[in-house]
Protein backbone atom coordinates (compact mmCIF):
# COMPACT_ATOMS: atom_id res chain seq x y z
CA UNK A 1 0.00 0.00 0.00
CA UNK A 2 1.51 3.36 -1.30
CA UNK A 3 2.16 5.83 1.53
CA UNK A 4 1.11 9.60 0.30
CA UNK A 5 4.56 10.99 1.78
CA UNK A 6 4.61 13.76 -0.80
CA UNK A 7 1.80 15.82 0.83
CA UNK A 8 2.89 15.64 3.78
CA UNK A 9 5.85 17.39 2.47
CA UNK A 10 3.70 19.58 0.22
CA UNK A 11 1.92 20.68 3.74
CA UNK A 12 5.08 21.25 5.45
CA UNK A 13 6.27 23.63 2.44
CA UNK A 14 2.89 25.35 2.27
CA UNK A 15 2.97 25.97 6.22
CA UNK A 16 6.40 27.20 5.98
CA UNK A 17 5.33 29.74 3.38
CA UNK A 18 2.38 31.01 5.45
CA UNK A 19 4.14 31.31 8.56
CA UNK A 20 6.88 33.17 6.47
CA UNK A 21 4.05 35.74 5.20
CA UNK A 22 2.67 36.15 8.90
CA UNK A 23 5.79 36.92 9.99
CA UNK A 24 6.33 39.70 7.08
CA UNK A 25 2.94 40.79 7.34
CA UNK A 26 3.70 41.18 11.02
CA UNK A 27 6.36 42.99 10.32
CA UNK A 28 5.36 45.15 7.90
CA UNK A 29 1.99 46.20 10.54
CA UNK A 30 4.98 46.92 12.89
CA UNK A 31 6.95 49.11 10.24
CA UNK A 32 3.21 50.85 9.23
CA UNK A 33 2.60 51.61 12.94
CA UNK A 34 6.09 53.21 13.27
CA UNK A 35 5.33 55.31 10.24
CA UNK A 36 2.57 56.81 11.79
CA UNK A 37 4.00 57.44 15.21
CA UNK A 38 6.16 59.73 14.41
CA UNK A 39 3.41 62.33 12.63
CA UNK A 40 1.24 61.76 15.74
CA UNK A 41 4.08 63.30 17.82
CA UNK A 42 5.04 65.72 15.25
CA UNK A 43 1.73 66.72 14.67
CA UNK A 44 1.27 67.13 18.84
CA UNK A 45 4.53 69.02 18.69
CA UNK A 46 3.70 71.05 15.47
CA UNK A 47 6.28 74.20 15.50
CA UNK A 48 3.55 76.69 13.45
CA UNK A 49 0.90 76.21 16.10
CA UNK A 50 1.28 79.62 17.72
CA UNK A 51 1.32 81.19 13.57
CA UNK A 52 -2.52 81.17 14.25
CA UNK A 53 -4.20 84.37 13.93
CA UNK A 54 -8.03 83.35 15.31
CA UNK A 55 -8.82 86.97 14.68
CA UNK A 56 -8.92 86.90 11.08
CA UNK A 57 -10.49 83.43 10.85
CA UNK A 58 -14.32 84.00 9.24
CA UNK A 59 -16.49 81.04 8.59
CA UNK A 60 -19.45 82.79 7.92
CA UNK A 61 -18.54 83.27 3.69
CA UNK A 62 -19.11 80.32 1.21
CA UNK A 63 -16.64 77.57 1.47
CA UNK A 64 -14.89 77.69 -2.07
CA UNK A 65 -11.50 78.16 -3.23
CA UNK A 66 -10.51 81.72 -3.46
CA UNK A 67 -8.40 81.05 -6.42
CA UNK A 68 -10.29 78.66 -8.69
CA UNK A 69 -13.78 78.67 -6.90
CA UNK A 70 -13.94 75.41 -6.49
CA UNK A 71 -16.59 73.82 -3.70
CA UNK A 72 -14.73 70.21 -3.58
CA UNK A 73 -11.47 69.70 -0.79
CA UNK A 74 -11.30 73.12 0.66
CA UNK A 75 -9.16 74.31 3.03
CA UNK A 76 -8.50 77.30 5.37
CA UNK A 77 -5.46 78.74 5.57
CA UNK A 78 -5.58 79.55 9.45
CA UNK A 79 -2.91 82.02 8.90
CA UNK A 80 -4.12 84.94 6.64
CA UNK A 81 -7.96 82.74 6.69
CA UNK A 82 -8.06 82.28 2.73
CA UNK A 83 -9.73 79.23 1.64
CA UNK A 84 -7.67 77.28 -1.06
CA UNK A 85 -8.34 73.98 -2.64
CA UNK A 86 -6.46 70.53 -2.39
CA UNK A 87 -3.07 69.76 -0.22
CA UNK A 88 -1.03 67.86 -2.05
CA UNK A 89 1.92 69.11 -4.49
CA UNK A 90 0.88 71.40 -7.49
CA UNK A 91 -2.73 72.52 -5.11
CA UNK A 92 -3.32 75.87 -4.78
CA UNK A 93 -3.00 75.39 -1.10
CA UNK A 94 0.52 74.06 -1.43
CA UNK A 95 1.33 77.25 -3.53
CA UNK A 96 -0.09 79.35 -0.84
CA UNK A 97 2.18 77.99 1.37
CA UNK A 98 5.10 78.39 0.07
CA UNK A 99 4.59 81.75 -1.39
CA UNK A 100 3.61 82.85 1.86
CA UNK A 101 5.15 81.04 4.19
CA UNK A 102 1.75 79.79 5.97
CA UNK A 103 2.00 75.91 7.29
CA UNK A 104 -1.33 75.38 9.43
CA UNK A 105 -4.33 74.56 7.04
CA UNK A 106 -8.19 72.99 8.51
CA UNK A 107 -9.89 71.11 5.49
CA UNK A 108 -13.20 72.55 5.85
CA UNK A 109 -15.64 69.35 5.20
CA UNK A 110 -13.77 66.60 7.37
CA UNK A 111 -12.64 69.26 10.15
CA UNK A 112 -8.97 67.96 10.27
CA UNK A 113 -6.03 70.25 10.57
CA UNK A 114 -3.00 69.39 8.82
CA UNK A 115 0.68 71.35 7.93
CA UNK A 116 1.51 72.07 4.51
CA UNK A 117 3.95 71.14 2.50
CA UNK A 118 4.96 68.81 4.94
CA UNK A 119 1.50 67.23 4.32
CA UNK A 120 1.26 65.64 7.91
CA UNK A 121 -1.89 66.10 10.01
CA UNK A 122 -1.65 68.12 13.39
CA UNK A 123 -3.63 66.78 16.13
CA UNK A 124 -3.85 69.26 19.40
CA UNK A 125 -6.63 69.34 21.55
CA UNK A 126 -6.03 73.59 21.58
CA UNK A 127 -6.94 73.53 17.95
CA UNK A 128 -10.78 72.44 19.35
CA UNK A 129 -12.32 75.65 19.98
CA UNK A 130 -11.37 76.11 16.11
CA UNK A 131 -13.35 73.44 15.32
CA UNK A 132 -16.40 73.92 17.66
CA UNK A 133 -16.92 78.24 15.58
CA UNK A 134 -16.70 76.23 12.15
CA UNK A 135 -19.32 73.58 13.14
CA UNK A 136 -20.75 74.10 16.77
CA UNK A 137 -22.99 71.15 18.27
CA UNK A 138 -25.49 71.06 20.97
CA UNK A 139 -26.67 68.36 23.14
CA UNK A 140 -29.94 68.01 24.56
CA UNK A 141 -28.77 69.41 27.82
CA UNK A 142 -27.46 72.37 26.32
CA UNK A 143 -30.20 72.67 24.98
CA UNK A 144 -32.47 73.01 27.32
CA UNK A 145 -30.31 75.12 29.74
CA UNK A 146 -30.43 78.14 26.88
CA UNK A 147 -33.56 79.72 27.77
CA UNK A 148 -32.22 79.79 31.33
CA UNK A 149 -28.90 81.21 30.61
CA UNK A 150 -28.60 84.56 32.48
CA UNK A 151 -24.25 84.65 31.33
CA UNK A 152 -22.72 87.15 29.07
CA UNK A 153 -20.28 85.18 27.25
CA UNK A 154 -17.10 86.35 25.90
CA UNK A 155 -15.67 86.70 22.21
CA UNK A 156 -12.41 85.98 21.26
CA UNK A 157 -11.84 89.76 19.97
CA UNK A 158 -12.97 90.87 23.97
CA UNK A 159 -15.98 91.79 22.56
CA UNK A 160 -19.44 90.34 25.69
CA UNK A 161 -22.47 89.09 24.13
CA UNK A 162 -25.25 86.96 25.06
CA UNK A 163 -25.97 83.75 22.99
CA UNK A 164 -28.80 84.37 20.70
CA UNK A 165 -28.70 88.19 21.11
CA UNK A 166 -26.43 88.18 18.49
CA UNK A 167 -25.81 91.22 15.61
CA UNK A 168 -26.59 89.56 11.68
CA UNK A 169 -24.34 91.20 9.24
CA UNK A 170 -26.43 93.40 6.33
CA UNK A 171 -24.84 93.02 3.09
CA UNK A 172 -26.62 95.09 1.35
CA UNK A 173 -29.94 95.59 1.70
CA UNK A 174 -30.83 92.32 3.34
CA UNK A 175 -32.00 93.52 6.64
CA UNK A 176 -35.48 92.89 5.63
CA UNK A 177 -34.18 88.99 6.27
CA UNK A 178 -32.19 89.45 8.88
CA UNK A 179 -35.25 90.31 11.22
CA UNK A 180 -37.01 87.65 10.48
CA UNK A 181 -34.38 85.27 10.79
CA UNK A 182 -33.41 87.37 14.19
CA UNK A 183 -37.67 86.39 15.23
CA UNK A 184 -37.82 83.10 14.24
CA UNK A 185 -34.28 82.14 16.61
CA UNK A 186 -36.03 83.34 19.44
CA UNK A 187 -39.32 80.52 18.60
CA UNK A 188 -37.83 77.41 20.94
CA UNK A 189 -39.57 74.81 19.05
CA UNK A 190 -38.47 76.03 15.57
CA UNK A 191 -34.88 76.56 17.48
CA UNK A 192 -34.43 73.52 19.23
CA UNK A 193 -35.42 71.24 16.31
CA UNK A 194 -32.74 73.14 13.77
CA UNK A 195 -29.92 73.17 16.62
CA UNK A 196 -29.74 69.20 16.16
CA UNK A 197 -28.60 68.45 12.55
CA UNK A 198 -29.76 65.02 13.40
CA UNK A 199 -33.20 65.98 13.17
CA UNK A 200 -33.37 66.65 9.55
CA UNK A 201 -30.06 64.93 8.28
CA UNK A 202 -31.90 61.82 7.37
CA UNK A 203 -34.68 63.10 5.78
CA UNK A 204 -34.63 61.68 1.96
CA UNK A 205 -34.73 64.51 -1.01
CA UNK A 206 -34.97 63.25 -4.63
CA UNK A 207 -31.59 63.89 -6.62
CA UNK A 208 -30.63 67.47 -7.80
CA UNK A 209 -33.19 69.20 -5.29
CA UNK A 210 -31.76 72.24 -4.14
CA UNK A 211 -34.58 73.42 -1.31
CA UNK A 212 -33.38 71.19 1.55
CA UNK A 213 -30.35 73.66 0.80
CA UNK A 214 -32.20 75.93 2.88
CA UNK A 215 -32.94 73.57 5.57
CA UNK A 216 -29.30 73.27 6.23
CA UNK A 217 -28.35 76.27 6.13
CA UNK A 218 -31.13 78.15 8.45
CA UNK A 219 -29.92 75.20 10.49
CA UNK A 220 -26.07 76.29 10.42
CA UNK A 221 -26.99 80.17 11.25
CA UNK A 222 -28.96 78.70 14.43
CA UNK A 223 -26.55 77.29 15.68
CA UNK A 224 -23.77 80.02 14.97
CA UNK A 225 -26.23 82.99 16.46
CA UNK A 226 -26.70 80.39 19.85
CA UNK A 227 -23.11 79.41 20.17
CA UNK A 228 -21.14 80.44 23.28
CA UNK A 229 -17.67 80.45 22.01
CA UNK A 230 -17.68 82.93 18.91
CA UNK A 231 -14.39 84.24 17.65
CA UNK A 232 -17.01 87.98 17.09
CA UNK A 233 -20.08 89.10 19.00
CA UNK A 234 -21.37 88.99 15.28
CA UNK A 235 -22.40 86.63 12.64
CA UNK A 236 -22.80 86.95 8.66
CA UNK A 237 -25.49 85.37 6.93
CA UNK A 238 -24.23 85.24 3.61
CA UNK A 239 -24.73 81.60 3.22
CA UNK A 240 -27.86 81.38 4.44
CA UNK A 241 -28.80 84.36 2.11
CA UNK A 242 -27.16 82.41 -1.05
CA UNK A 243 -29.48 79.88 -0.59
CA UNK A 244 -32.62 82.03 -0.01
CA UNK A 245 -31.63 83.70 -3.69
CA UNK A 246 -30.79 80.01 -5.05
CA UNK A 247 -33.73 78.73 -3.72
CA UNK A 248 -36.52 81.56 -4.43
CA UNK A 249 -35.55 81.54 -8.10
CA UNK A 250 -33.78 85.32 -6.98
CA UNK A 251 -37.14 86.29 -5.91
CA UNK A 252 -35.62 87.53 -2.89
CA UNK A 253 -32.12 89.64 -3.30
CA UNK A 254 -29.51 90.84 -1.08
CA UNK A 255 -28.87 93.54 -3.02
CA UNK A 256 -32.84 94.86 -3.29
CA UNK A 257 -35.03 95.86 -0.50
CA UNK A 258 -38.04 93.26 -0.18
CA UNK A 259 -41.14 92.93 2.12
CA UNK A 260 -40.24 90.93 5.16
CA UNK A 261 -43.66 89.46 5.49
CA UNK A 262 -43.43 87.92 1.35
CA UNK A 263 -39.85 86.50 2.80
CA UNK A 264 -41.24 84.99 5.94
CA UNK A 265 -44.62 83.48 4.20
CA UNK A 266 -42.29 81.84 1.37
CA UNK A 267 -39.30 80.78 4.14
CA UNK A 268 -41.70 79.24 6.24
CA UNK A 269 -44.05 77.05 3.11
CA UNK A 270 -39.91 76.52 1.95
CA UNK A 271 -39.09 74.78 5.08
CA UNK A 272 -42.28 72.99 5.50
CA UNK A 273 -41.88 71.27 2.22
CA UNK A 274 -38.29 70.73 2.16
CA UNK A 275 -38.82 68.93 5.43
CA UNK A 276 -41.46 66.33 3.41
CA UNK A 277 -44.50 67.98 5.12
CA UNK A 278 -47.64 67.44 3.95
CA UNK A 279 -51.42 69.19 4.39
CA UNK A 280 -51.33 67.70 8.06
CA UNK A 281 -50.71 69.88 10.84
CA UNK A 282 -48.37 67.92 12.57
CA UNK A 283 -45.89 67.00 9.53
CA UNK A 284 -43.26 69.55 10.14
CA UNK A 285 -42.27 71.61 12.99
CA UNK A 286 -43.26 74.49 10.80
CA UNK A 287 -47.01 73.27 10.79
CA UNK A 288 -47.07 72.31 14.62
CA UNK A 289 -45.78 75.61 15.74
CA UNK A 290 -47.31 78.36 13.49
CA UNK A 291 -50.59 76.92 11.46
CA UNK A 292 -53.74 77.52 12.60
CA UNK A 293 -57.46 77.12 11.34
CA UNK A 294 -60.41 79.87 10.63
CA UNK A 295 -63.65 79.66 9.14
CA UNK A 296 -64.69 82.12 6.40
CA UNK A 297 -68.06 83.19 5.70
CA UNK A 298 -68.35 84.56 2.29
CA UNK A 299 -72.21 86.20 1.03
CA UNK A 300 -71.92 88.15 -2.50
CA UNK A 301 -73.27 91.89 -1.95
CA UNK A 302 -76.40 92.74 -3.84
CA UNK A 303 -76.33 94.96 -6.75
CA UNK A 304 -77.73 98.46 -5.36
CA UNK A 305 -79.20 99.70 -8.70
CA UNK A 306 -82.06 97.03 -8.78
CA UNK A 307 -85.35 97.00 -6.66
CA UNK A 308 -86.47 95.64 -3.42
CA UNK A 309 -88.44 92.83 -5.71
CA UNK A 310 -85.44 91.61 -7.13
CA UNK A 311 -83.17 91.78 -4.32
CA UNK A 312 -85.86 89.49 -2.53
CA UNK A 313 -85.95 86.98 -5.79
CA UNK A 314 -81.38 87.04 -5.61
CA UNK A 315 -81.43 86.44 -1.95
CA UNK A 316 -82.95 82.97 -3.09
CA UNK A 317 -80.42 81.97 -5.47
CA UNK A 318 -77.72 79.77 -4.83
CA UNK A 319 -74.89 82.52 -5.79
CA UNK A 320 -75.87 84.97 -3.16
CA UNK A 321 -76.49 82.49 -0.49
CA UNK A 322 -73.25 82.24 2.52
CA UNK A 323 -70.87 79.90 2.11
CA UNK A 324 -68.43 78.23 4.63
CA UNK A 325 -65.11 77.29 4.06
CA UNK A 326 -62.41 75.94 6.42
CA UNK A 327 -58.98 77.44 5.76
CA UNK A 328 -55.69 76.94 7.63
CA UNK A 329 -52.85 80.08 8.14
CA UNK A 330 -49.46 80.55 9.02
CA UNK A 331 -50.41 84.41 10.11
CA UNK A 332 -52.90 86.47 10.76
CA UNK A 333 -53.54 89.50 8.35
CA UNK A 334 -54.72 92.74 10.91
CA UNK A 335 -55.94 96.23 8.67
CA UNK A 336 -55.30 99.38 10.41
CA UNK A 337 -58.47 102.06 10.14
CA UNK A 338 -57.75 104.66 7.26
CA UNK A 339 -55.30 107.80 8.59
CA UNK A 340 -57.00 111.32 9.49
CA UNK A 341 -57.17 113.01 5.59
CA UNK A 342 -56.99 116.62 7.42
CA UNK A 343 -54.48 117.75 9.81
CA UNK A 344 -55.87 119.34 13.18
CA UNK A 345 -55.80 123.20 14.25
CA UNK A 346 -52.41 123.33 14.84
CA UNK A 347 -51.60 121.84 11.05
CA UNK A 348 -49.60 119.41 12.43
CA UNK A 349 -49.96 115.60 11.27
CA UNK A 350 -51.97 113.88 14.30
CA UNK A 351 -50.66 110.01 14.82
CA UNK A 352 -53.55 107.99 14.91
CA UNK A 353 -53.61 104.85 17.59
CA UNK A 354 -55.82 102.30 17.57
CA UNK A 355 -55.46 99.32 20.18
CA UNK A 356 -55.06 95.68 19.25
CA UNK A 357 -57.70 94.61 20.27
CA UNK A 358 -59.93 96.59 18.07
CA UNK A 359 -58.06 95.27 14.82
CA UNK A 360 -58.23 91.61 16.32
CA UNK A 361 -61.86 92.12 15.81
CA UNK A 362 -61.75 90.99 12.50
CA UNK A 363 -61.82 87.56 13.39
CA UNK A 364 -64.56 87.64 16.16
CA UNK A 365 -66.64 85.65 13.86
CA UNK A 366 -69.25 89.01 13.48
CA UNK A 367 -67.14 91.74 11.89
CA UNK A 368 -67.92 91.77 8.46
CA UNK A 369 -65.27 93.28 6.01
CA UNK A 370 -66.07 94.42 2.33
CA UNK A 371 -63.62 92.38 -0.47
CA UNK A 372 -63.56 94.16 -3.78
CA UNK A 373 -63.05 92.66 -7.63
CA UNK A 374 -63.42 94.44 -10.74
CA UNK A 375 -66.82 92.74 -11.27
CA UNK A 376 -68.61 92.24 -7.87
CA UNK A 377 -67.78 92.09 -4.07
CA UNK A 378 -68.26 89.76 -1.38
CA UNK A 379 -68.78 90.35 2.24
CA UNK A 380 -66.14 88.24 4.42
CA UNK A 381 -66.27 87.04 8.30
CA UNK A 382 -63.99 84.76 10.26
CA UNK A 383 -64.44 82.44 12.91
CA UNK A 384 -61.04 80.88 14.13
CA UNK A 385 -61.63 77.57 14.93
CA UNK A 386 -57.86 76.94 15.98
CA UNK A 387 -54.77 79.37 17.46
CA UNK A 388 -51.17 78.03 17.48
CA UNK A 389 -48.82 77.81 19.94
CA UNK A 390 -47.13 80.65 18.27
CA UNK A 391 -49.35 83.38 16.75
CA UNK A 392 -47.50 85.49 13.85
CA UNK A 393 -49.86 88.34 13.65
CA UNK A 394 -49.00 90.99 10.13
CA UNK A 395 -50.08 94.42 10.30
CA UNK A 396 -50.93 95.83 7.24
CA UNK A 397 -49.25 99.27 6.78
CA UNK A 398 -48.64 99.58 3.47
CA UNK A 399 -50.70 99.92 0.14
CA UNK A 400 -50.36 100.11 -3.21
CA UNK A 401 -52.15 101.44 -6.17
CA UNK A 402 -50.88 102.55 -9.74
CA UNK A 403 -48.76 105.50 -9.24
CA UNK A 404 -46.97 104.60 -5.42
CA UNK A 405 -47.30 102.41 -2.42
CA UNK A 406 -48.71 104.62 0.37
CA UNK A 407 -48.06 103.89 4.38
CA UNK A 408 -50.21 104.23 7.07
CA UNK A 409 -48.05 104.99 10.16
CA UNK A 410 -51.28 104.17 12.63
CA UNK A 411 -49.52 103.19 15.85
CA UNK A 412 -50.63 100.37 17.30
CA UNK A 413 -51.67 100.21 21.22
CA UNK A 414 -50.58 96.37 22.72
CA UNK A 415 -49.45 95.03 26.04
CA UNK A 416 -46.24 93.35 26.24
CA UNK A 417 -47.86 90.09 28.10
CA UNK A 418 -51.17 88.51 29.20
CA UNK A 419 -53.03 89.21 25.79
CA UNK A 420 -56.23 87.42 26.31
CA UNK A 421 -57.22 86.01 22.81
CA UNK A 422 -59.99 83.61 23.45
CA UNK A 423 -62.50 85.44 22.62
CA UNK A 424 -61.72 85.06 18.52
CA UNK A 425 -62.35 81.23 19.23
CA UNK A 426 -65.39 79.63 17.97
CA UNK A 427 -67.74 78.88 21.23
CA UNK A 428 -66.57 74.56 20.47
CA UNK A 429 -63.06 75.49 20.61
CA UNK A 430 -63.58 78.26 23.92
CA UNK A 431 -65.11 74.78 25.87
CA UNK A 432 -62.44 72.68 25.24
CA UNK A 433 -59.49 75.54 25.54
CA UNK A 434 -61.62 78.21 27.82
CA UNK A 435 -58.35 80.27 28.50
CA UNK A 436 -55.77 81.45 25.47
CA UNK A 437 -53.10 84.26 26.82
CA UNK A 438 -50.19 85.13 25.15
CA UNK A 439 -46.64 86.76 25.20
CA UNK A 440 -44.92 88.38 22.98
CA UNK A 441 -41.54 87.51 22.08
CA UNK A 442 -40.78 89.37 19.00
CA UNK A 443 -41.65 92.77 17.41
CA UNK A 444 -40.71 93.53 13.58
CA UNK A 445 -40.82 97.48 12.89
CA UNK A 446 -40.56 99.84 9.45
CA UNK A 447 -39.12 102.91 9.94
CA UNK A 448 -38.77 105.34 7.18
CA UNK A 449 -41.06 106.33 4.08
CA UNK A 450 -42.35 103.58 2.07
CA UNK A 451 -41.97 102.24 -1.42
CA UNK A 452 -38.81 99.65 -2.00
CA UNK A 453 -35.46 100.90 -1.36
CA UNK A 454 -36.56 103.18 1.01
CA UNK A 455 -37.17 102.83 4.86
CA UNK A 456 -35.16 100.11 7.26
CA UNK A 457 -36.64 97.44 9.51
CA UNK A 458 -35.33 96.37 12.57
CA UNK A 459 -36.22 93.94 15.81
CA UNK A 460 -37.55 93.91 19.36
CA UNK A 461 -36.26 90.48 20.89
CA UNK A 462 -37.03 89.20 24.38
CA UNK A 463 -34.58 87.25 26.21
CA UNK A 464 -35.90 84.53 27.88
CA UNK A 465 -33.25 83.92 30.49
CA UNK A 466 -32.60 87.86 31.97
CA UNK A 467 -36.42 88.63 30.85
CA UNK A 468 -34.73 91.54 28.69
CA UNK A 469 -35.63 93.45 26.04
CA UNK A 470 -33.07 94.16 22.93
CA UNK A 471 -33.06 96.15 19.94
CA UNK A 472 -31.22 94.84 17.00
CA UNK A 473 -31.35 96.69 13.83
CA UNK A 474 -28.22 94.68 11.69
CA UNK A 475 -24.76 94.91 13.55
CA UNK A 476 -26.35 96.80 16.57
CA UNK A 477 -27.72 95.21 19.59
CA UNK A 478 -28.91 97.54 22.33
CA UNK A 479 -30.99 96.77 25.16
CA UNK A 480 -34.59 98.83 25.03
CA UNK A 481 -37.54 99.35 27.96
CA UNK A 482 -40.75 97.29 26.78
CA UNK A 483 -42.76 100.52 27.42
CA UNK A 484 -40.97 101.44 23.81
CA UNK A 485 -41.81 99.21 21.87
CA UNK A 486 -45.20 99.86 22.07
CA UNK A 487 -44.43 103.63 20.70
CA UNK A 488 -42.87 101.82 17.52
CA UNK A 489 -44.93 101.19 14.18
CA UNK A 490 -45.35 97.55 14.36
CA UNK A 491 -45.25 95.44 11.56
CA UNK A 492 -44.53 91.62 12.14
CA UNK A 493 -45.00 90.19 15.65
CA UNK A 494 -44.92 86.86 17.22
CA UNK A 495 -47.00 85.73 19.87
CA UNK A 496 -46.69 82.69 22.47
CA UNK A 497 -49.32 81.17 24.24
CA UNK A 498 -48.69 80.61 27.91
CA UNK A 499 -48.22 77.17 28.85
CA UNK A 500 -47.00 75.97 25.41
CA UNK A 501 -44.21 72.78 25.84
CA UNK A 502 -41.29 74.20 23.93
CA UNK A 503 -40.23 70.51 22.83
CA UNK A 504 -43.32 69.29 21.83
CA UNK A 505 -46.05 72.17 20.55
CA UNK A 506 -49.30 71.54 20.35
CA UNK A 507 -52.34 73.61 19.01
CA UNK A 508 -55.42 74.77 19.98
Amino acid sequence: MAVSVPNINLKRKYDHIEDKTLRYSSKQNKITERSHQPNKDRGRNCPYLDTINRNVLDFDFEKLCSISLSRINVYACLVCGKYFQGRGTNTHAHTHSVQAGHHVFLNLQTLRFYCIPDNYEIIDSSLDDITYVLKPTFTPEEIAKLDRNEKMSRAYDGTTYMPGIVGLNNIKANDYCNVILQALSHVPPLRNFFLREENYMTIKRPPGDNMFLIVQRFGELLRKLWNPRNFKAHVSPHEMLQAVVLCSKKCFQITEQGDPIAFLSWFLNSLHLALNGTKKDNSSIVYSTFRGSMRVYSRKVLPIDIGDEEKEELLYMEEYKETVEESKFLYLTLDLPPPPLFKDELRENIIPQVPLFNILAKFNGTTEKEYKTYKDSTMKRFEITKLPPYLILYIKRFTKNTFYVEKNTTIVNFPIKNVDMTELLTPEAREKHPKCVYDLVANIVHDGEPGSGTGTYRTHILHRGTGQWYEMQDLHVTEILPQMITLSEAYIQIWERRGTDNRKPTSV
